[in-house]
């Protein structure tokens, strides 16, 4: 029988700091079914204990206290992985998947976060090739997995619409055209050429951005606004959070929104909570 399930992405800046916030009161009325979670910063156990009753996942960072991604459920997994690439990628606590059976149905959901990278420092370079190698997942989840949701904080705005202050930040890292062209990829038409914002030419592999489809050609929404100066005020933001999904699950959308917090003061992350309500188990 068909059923609404509600999923929820959110880079919660720290899940103790989070909670100690207010976070859990915001997941109480949330009427979430599944959560995945970025920048955790914390251990099984620590997650364990901030989020009692829940069924829980996770991938920690290799340096401690650092990155961290979750999955979050109502619902226990089938199966969770946490592999995405070769070595020298440092994956660990940025990437993890967990297929559930959901009446009949399985769906694919993903917890991603991709590095804030840097021009021209190692941090970059550990971007370009966590972005390939999520290139390369994309293109295999898209082959096997009919119904899949990517979510995180992708640390990319994609278009000019996505990012406030577009024009200020051309050169720095998050709206560089190299990075942008991934996204062109992701979201191009399967199979075909796709021209990246750089110049560059590749197939697309015909994943859609629910966000931008559900809020048209405009500013935003954004999602995450700097905790420095009025940026959160002025709505001076980055939309760098996204449910990026495969066409069949596109169709399932029935509701798509960012959660914003009513103010400044009122804020449990620097991010905002994503989310949509998907029908499943047709």
């Amino acid at each position: 029988m068909a059923r609404s399930v509600r999923i929820v992405s959110v880079n919660v800046n720290g899940i103790r700091a989070a909670v100690r916030k207010g976070m859990i009161e915001w997941l109480d009325a949330s009427g979430a079914d599944i959560l995945a979670l970025q920048e955790v910063r914390a251990t099984a156990d620590q997650l364990a204990e901030a989020l009692p009753g829940w069924q829980i996942v996770n991938d920690e960072a290799l340096q401690k206290g650092r990155a961290g991604v979750a999955i979050v459920s109502r619902l226990p997994g089938v199966e969770t992985r946490t592999h995405l690439g070769p070595e020298p990628l440092d994956a660990s606590g940025r990437w993890i998947e967990t297929d559930f059976d959901i009446d009949g149905e399985t769906l694919t959901v993903v917890s991603a976060y991709v590095h804030s990278g840097e021009v021209d420092t190692p941090k970059q370079e550990a971007k370009w090739l966590f972005l390939d190698a999520m290139e390369a997942r994309l293109a295999e989840l898209a082959a096997t997995q009919p119904l899949a949701v990517v979510m995180g904080d992708l640390n990319v705005g994609h278009r000019e619409l996505d990012i406030k202050n577009w024009r200020g930040n051309r050169k720095n890292a998050g709206f560089l055209p190299r990075e942008r062209a991934y996204f062109d990829r992701f979201f191009g038409p399967a199979g075909e050429q796709v021209e990246g914002a750089d110049g560059s030419t590749g197939p697309g592999l015909g994943w859609v951005d629910v966000g931008r489809r559900h809020a048209g050609e405009v500013d935003g929404p954004y999602t995450w606004w700097s905790m420095r100066g009025k940026a959160f005020d002025n709505d001076s933001g980055w939309r760098i959070d996204y449910h990026v999904v495969t066409p069949a699950l596109a169709e399932r959308v029935t509701d798509y929104r960012v959660d914003r917090a009513p103010s400044y003061d009122t804020r449990w992350s620097d991010h905002s909570p994503v989310i949509a309500d998907y029908t499943l188990g047709l």
